[in-house]
């Protein structure tokens, strides 16, 4: 992660004889009983020194941050918007800012719900002032400005000083009385106040005729006003000079410009120019940009604040400044006028600022002025890093923002960029473009030399390829390319060897072949460890708990993905999903079903946050045979049609089985033997069509469908399905007549499930399971074991005489989705709709119309109707 700029965060000092406008600040103290105050103008109305001057009144924490064009990336952004935080309270944020320097950090919602969680524990009233928006041209930085609006703590609140409107709700903000806004015709002087800015700002004595002739051509424009007040400075005649002072905004900066810069010393003047190019600027920088020992950059830029020279101090102790924004944009339009200087001149300007900045560990800065002179080559090597590539640290954006600039000559001159190119590319979820990205780096590099350099892109092209691969399950290809990376990748590329091992481990774990699964993530684990890739690390992690999980070793099955939650931190990256859906699994099996659930719950919740993944239809149908142990047909039915939903329309066929199997559970369940068999076949589920089976009556069928499929996961080492198998056969033996074959294979399957704790492995065959697990006790093997269960067997029989004896629930016609049922639960609860629209982070609109679906499927016109229909067919 590129290193915090502090003065981002330091309010700007003010000039000693500011002007004071009591007016506006009374505006907004009066605007901070609403989410947002908006100061938007042109360039020079004062905005900045106006919130600055009420910031240093303002009995509430304020934290600032002003912006620039490097806060388009997102990462960036709220990695500076923390920081701003930081100021008010050290430990807000610490887990955002944590997450925020992973190379792929958690969904920006998920990131903005956890911040904004932590900013619900400052006690006060606090303001956030964000300055110089219009330096945001960025959708998803305003998404997240829109978000953090939205969901705004009632003791915060946000200002925002613009050159032009931002894109944020402000139609809907102004009709709720939650915005307060000054424009220009709020913000320029009025004549008293140009009055006093020409006499106690500037020292000039002017007529009250002249003041208001400049006042009435300037339009109260305050850098208007102040441009010719410096320029009025030893006029001779100041009538006759303020008469002539016509013409537009534009034009009267340009003369003004000319006539500031005219009356400078030469040495300023090309002090001005040459440093122009800086976004900050501070003594050292400024004396490696001009080389020149007989001007000391520190006391120049001391000159230039004590001459009120268009320059803003950024700290306390006069390190760091900036020009005015004007003034900075025209003396860079001068600078590439200058016949004194050609474009080389200029372009090593920004070669000298590179290298300063690289130099100074500011990586992200040096990689701006390398771009800005076109030096590819610098370019490329401040983008590789030191071990980890830029974009791989949060400068995505303006990485890519080159890669995108640069000539198809450029990029084949250096096939590593083609590579980067894809690679950043793949970083944005923009897959489409990826492939022909590589295919133009192979193409550039035909011919080369095979040394190291280019085997290693050879090598990262196959990774790239697997990722591809990865994507869409493709088990040969995610295998074929990432040998092949290995094979060229060099020993030192550890980012992309871990990457690619971890790929390896998961196709490894498609195709079964669970032992070389282990082995990939265990080497996976290890390097990333050892090179600091968070990102793999957790994922690598998952997969070693999923396989702990298959050989039935639930207990470090269930420390593995406790460790990816602690490590993965608040808020949590994607990987925790699948963390959090793997404790649910082993809480089910352990029959803690608050703890299942729970679980289950957070898993697709953050499931839901990430875009293209198929994560959430596991939760979806583990909730449902939690909701079937509990004895909620209708809940689990509903998650079982949204899950098969979801698998169709967003093209996750390879889930269709896996919701077959429970649907096939739930059709059982509800005596749809003709259906369930229907689907059991469809789906070639050997286990489904046992139960199938069983419930005809045809144990022999049962029976013979089983043998098989045992011999075929014992032959594989698949210890689950075998576990799985045998517990079936159990059931079916004792259903065939065979009672002493029954328990004498129940109690190997015991011996092997003891170990681990299993209970609703057994507990869910029902009666059949409690009747041999009473005959296995009589002969005192595993008493404790079996006498656990049958406790919990016995529990499970008194819910289903208690559920027998209630009154029939009526089923729906269409069943609530899982969102409606999350709804109608919050209105059991007496929530609003805008309390529901809060909690479940919708907008008011969205609850509004789950509220009509709810009300349409249960037949009902109000809450209250809603609530006693619900608890009627069992959803309550």
């Amino acid at each position: 992660m590129t290193p915090i700029l502090a003065t981002k965060l330091y309010v700007p000092r003010l000039r000693p004889q500011v002007v004071i406008r009591p007016r506006l600040l009374e505006r907004l103290n009066g605007g901070l009983h609403r989410k947002l105050i908006l100061i938007s103008a042109p360039a020079g109305f004062g905005k900045t020194t106006l919130v600055s001057e009420w910031v240093l009144g303002c009995e509430r924490p304020t934290a600032w941050l002003s912006l620039d064009e490097g806060d388009n990336d997102p990462t960036r952004f709220l990695t500076y918007l923390v920081a701003a935080l930081q100021t008010i309270v050290a430990t807000i944020g610490e887990g955002v800012s944590g997450v925020l320097r992973s190379p792929q950090p958690p969904p920006t919602e998920a990131i903005l719900t956890a911040l904004l969680n932590d900013l619900t524990t400052i006690s006060d009233h606090f303001v956030l002032v964000l300055d110089d928006y219009h330096m945001i041209d960025a959708k998803p930085v305003d998404h997240i400005l829109t978000f953090l609006l939205e969901h705004l703590p009632p003791h915060m609140h946000l200002v925002i000083a613009t050159r032009e409107d931002p894109h944020l709700p402000l139609a809907r903000l102004r009709v709720r009385d939650q915005l307060t806004e000054l424009r220009v015709a709020d913000l320029r002087f009025t004549p008293s106040e140009a009055t006093e800015f020409f006499t106690w700002g500037m020292g000039l004595t002017l007529s009250a005729e002249d003041i208001a002739l400049l006042s009435r051509r300037t339009e109260g424009w305050i850098a208007g006003l102040q441009l010719a007040a410096i320029s009025l400075q030893g006029q001779q005649d100041a009538t006759s000079f303020i008469r002539s002072f016509t013409g537009s905004h534009h034009f009267v900066m340009d003369y003004l410009v000319e006539e500031v810069l005219g009356q400078q010393t030469a040495r300023v003047q090309t002090f001005l120019l040459r440093t122009s190019i800086l976004g900050r600027l501070c003594g050292p920088l400024c004396d490696a940009i001009l080389m020149d020992p007989s001007v000391s950059g520190q006391e120049t830029l001391e000159y230039l604040e004590h001459a009120n020279l268009f320059i803003v101090a950024l700290d306390n102790e006069r390190c760091w400044y900036r020009y005015h924004h004007l003034f900075a944009d025209a003396l860079r339009q001068r600078l590439q006028q200058c016949t004194a200087l050609s474009p080389g001149d200029v372009a090593e300007l920004h070669r000298r600022a590179s290298l300063w900045y690289e130099d100074h560990g500011l990586e992200l800065e040096a990689f701006h002025h390398a771009a800005a002179t076109n030096d590819v080559e610098h370019a490329a090597h401040l983008l590789e890093g030191k071990g980890m590539p830029l974009h791989f640290r949060g400068a995505v954006a303006p990485v890519l923002n080159w890669l995108e600039s640069l000539p198809k000559a450029a990029l084949d001159a250096r096939p590593s960029l083609w590579v980067m190119y894809a690679s950043v590319l793949s970083m944005t979820n923009q897959l489409t473009g990826v492939e022909q990205k590589l295919q133009a780096a192979e193409a550039a590099l035909q011919g080369a030399e095979l040394d190291d350099k280019t085997r290693n892109l050879v090598g990262h092209i196959a990774a790239i390829r697997a990722l591809l691969a990865a994507t869409q399950n493709q088990v040969e290809p995610i295998i074929a390319q990432s040998r092949r990376a290995l094979e060229y990748l060099h020993p030192d590329n550890l980012p992309v060897r871990t990457a690619t091992t971890w790929k390896l481990g998961w196709a490894y774990q498609l195709q079964g072949d669970r032992a070389a699964a282990s082995r990939a993530y265990a080497e996976a684990i290890s390097i990333s460890q050892a090179s600091g890739n968070t990102i793999i690390y957790l994922s690598a992690t998952v997969g070693l708990g999923t396989i702990q999980e298959a050989d039935n070793q639930l207990s470090l099955a269930a420390q593995t993905y406790r460790r990816v939650l602690q490590v993965a931190g608040d808020p949590p990256q994607p990987a925790a999903s699948e963390a959090h859906l793997g404790l649910a699994r082993i809480c089910y099996e352990w029959n803690d079903l608050d703890a299942a659930q729970q679980h289950a719950q957070q898993g697709i919740q953050l499931a839901r946050q990430i875009e293209n993944t198929d994560r959430f239809v596991a939760g979806e149908v583990l909730l449902a045979r939690l909701k079937l142990a509990q004895g909620d047909v209708a809940g689990a039915a509903a998650l079982l049609a949204e899950a098969g939903q979801s698998v169709r329309e967003q093209n996750f066929m390879y889930r269709l089985p896996e919701v077959a199997a429970a649907q096939v559970l739930l059709l059982l369940h509800e005596g749809n033997l003709a259906a369930a068999a229907h689907l059991a076949q469809m789906h070639e589920l050997p286990i489904s069509q046992a139960r199938v089976y069983l419930a005809r009556g045809n144990t022999s069928a049962a029976l013979a469908v089983l043998s098989p499929w045992r011999r075929l996961v014992e032959a594989k080492g698949w210890e689950d399905e075998r576990l799985k198998v045998r517990v079936l056969q159990v059931v079916a033996l004792q259903a065939h007549g065979e009672q002493d074959k029954a328990v004498h294979l129940l109690l190997d399957a015991l011996t092997i499930a003891e170990p681990s704790g299993f209970i609703r492995l057994f507990v869910d065959e029902g009666l059949p399971m409690a009747q041999l697990l009473a005959k296995a006790g009589a002969i005192g093997i595993m008493p404790d074991y079996i006498g656990k269960l049958l406790v919990v067997c016995e529990a499970e029989k008194q819910k289903r005489e208690d559920q027998s004896s209630r009154p029939p629930a009526q089923s729906l016609i269409e069943p609530l989705s899982q969102r409606e049922l999350e709804v109608l639960h919050l209105i059991a609860q007496g929530l609003s709709n805008q309390e529901i629209s809060e909690r479940l982070f919708l907008a008011l609109d969205t609850v509004k119309g789950h509220n009509r679906k709810i009300f349409g499927k249960l037949h009902v016109q109000r809450r209250t109707e809603a609530v006693a229909r619900a608890r009627e067919l069992g959803l309550l």
